[in-house]
């Protein structure tokens, strides 16, 4: 942590300089923002903030309390809009809710009503609605928003897990914020996955990464498409060990950072790769703050991640 500490003080120092200080040449400078929520998920998001996006602090505090649901707030994601909105999405319940939470801002400290979105509540027997995440589909202009539900009466394979916990992915869309799709089937891969997050490498290429959530496996897998719907190839052996969950995905360079909650070792974890084939550990080169949970990575502009701080003094 002690790494984290100088980080955090360097990076705020930087930030309370203001745009004054900028040569008049240097454009103000973007900033990796992490979704976050500390277990039980009952206080609200929280956000970490890093300038190279493999050192990371945390934003003091908490900026949406949960009113929705279970009155919980889990597995946050963000996606800025073409209208440089902040959109959120997240998991208001276990079990026995249908839908997922929505909330916008446009600088992250002052939020909008919370919404339900009601994703499954026209398909019979679903069980819940888990880890919505965001993606926006350029070819098709539209966002996409991937979860996953249990829908005994579907009757997937079960393997060795029981019909309310058998998983499978899910999608709805909107291109208004306002109206979302009816849902539609996104990955069945023969067995219970959740915690998918997708990636465009380019023209028809694109890349999921999802968690197999079967007993013992409970380990990170990829597939690939050439449409962001799908069809997706079989999923791929496991890049991680076991009992990890809630992949994020980073471009650095040419490299893909993915970072992952390490929950058995009750670490943050990561892995570096440039064609989702091979895989080289990272965790080790990569300061998470303790406590930070299963989010999604965006960009914010130097003057909302200033204005963030200076709230949290």
């Amino acid at each position: 942590m002690k790494t984290l500490t100088k980080v955090g003080v360097a990076l705020s120092a930087l930030l309370s300089l203001g745009a004054c200080s900028q040569p008049a040449n240097e454009a103000p400078q973007d900033y990796y923002m992490f979704t976050s929520f500390h277990e039980p998920a009952n206080e609200g998001l929280r956000f970490l903030y890093s300038a190279d996006g493999i050192h990371w602090d945390s934003v003091p505090g908490t900026w949406l309390k949960p009113e929705l649901g279970d009155s919980i707030l889990r597995d946050p994601s963000i996606i800025v809009g073409k209208d440089s909105t902040f959109h959120l999405v997240w998991t208001l319940s276990w079990r026995g809710n249908t839908g997922f939470g929505y909330a916008r801002s446009k600088d992250l400290v002052h939020w909008s009503d919370q919404r339900r979105i009601p994703a499954m509540d026209s398909v019979p027997s679903t069980v819940n609605v888990w880890a919505p995440e965001w993606f926006y589909d350029d070819v098709n202009d539209c966002y996409m928003v991937i979860y996953s539900s249990c829908v005994p009466e579907r009757k997937f394979d079960l393997g060795v897990e029981e019909e309310n916990n058998n998983h499978r992915l899910y999608y709805v869309t909107t291109r208004d914020f306002e109206t979302f799709s009816a849902p539609e089937l996104l990955y069945d891969p023969g067995f219970s996955c959740i915690d998918a997050t997708l990636v465009k490498r380019g023209e028809q290429d694109y890349v999921m990464v999802l968690k197999d959530n079967t007993r013992p496996n409970r380990n990170l897998k990829v597939a690939f498409a050439k449409r962001p719907t799908g069809p997706y190839t079989a999923a791929s052996s496991p890049f991680t060990g076991f009992l990890v969950e809630g992949p994020s995905v980073e471009k650095l360079g040419d490299d893909y950072l993915i970072y992952f909650d390490d929950y058995q070792n009750h670490i943050y974890g990561a892995v570096k790769t440039r064609d989702f084939a091979d895989f080289i550990p990272m965790t080790d080169s990569v300061s998470i703050p303790k406590g930070h949970k299963h989010g999604t990575i965006f960009r914010a502009p130097e003057a909302v991640v200033k204005g963030l701080l200076d709230q949290a003094k």
